[in-house]
């Protein structure tokens, strides 16, 4: 899939947004609207190599498993993160997170998803609305993040590690 890209402006400097986003176990209460059933892949959960494995529920999806870890992280400004998903991991996920300063003094926030499917079947799969509820899914990601930053509201689960 081509990249998908949305953006969000939050009232928080980009400080803050940084130090909240480069915790993976915070991702799930933003997104745990499509992304359920998160597990750390690890006890760390902040920083390069932190990771989770999470259930996406889009529809018609057979192999919704999927798991990302960071692999950049440029702090305050960017966060890279790499994994992959579907039928025997296959597709290769990558999620960019990109900050910069408002002069406001809060923080417009870009996400950029892109996935590179290994099969026509997968591709076949986006084509016939992966891509568009993706969008979507993630446009609500972003509005979600912003209320858990400004207003403390709308969170969801926290993610720990399993038995901990």
């Amino acid at each position: 899939m081509g990249p998908i890209t949305v953006s969000t402006t939050i009232a928080a400097p980009p400080e803050r947004v940084f130090g909240y986003l480069a915790d993976i176990a915070n991702h799930a209460e933003f997104s745990d609207h499509y992304l359920v059933d998160w597990h750390l892949t690890n006890e760390r959960s902040y920083g390069a190599g932190a990771g989770a494995r999470f259930r996406v529920k889009a529809p018609l999806s057979r192999f919704s498993w999927a798991d990302v870890s960071f692999a950049e992280l440029e702090s305050p400004s960017r966060i890279v993160e790499r994994g992959h998903g579907g039928k025997y991991n296959r597709v290769q996920i990558l999620g960019t997170y990109a900050l910069s300063r408002r002069d406001d003094g809060g923080t417009e926030v870009r996400y950029t998803l892109q996935t590179v499917p290994a099969m026509l079947s997968d591709r076949l799969l986006e084509v016939l609305g992966g891509r568009a509820w993706s969008r979507r899914q993630t446009t609500k990601a972003m509005r979600r993040l912003r209320s858990i930053l400004e207003d403390d509201r709308g969170r969801g689960d926290r993610v720990s590690v399993a038995g901990g």
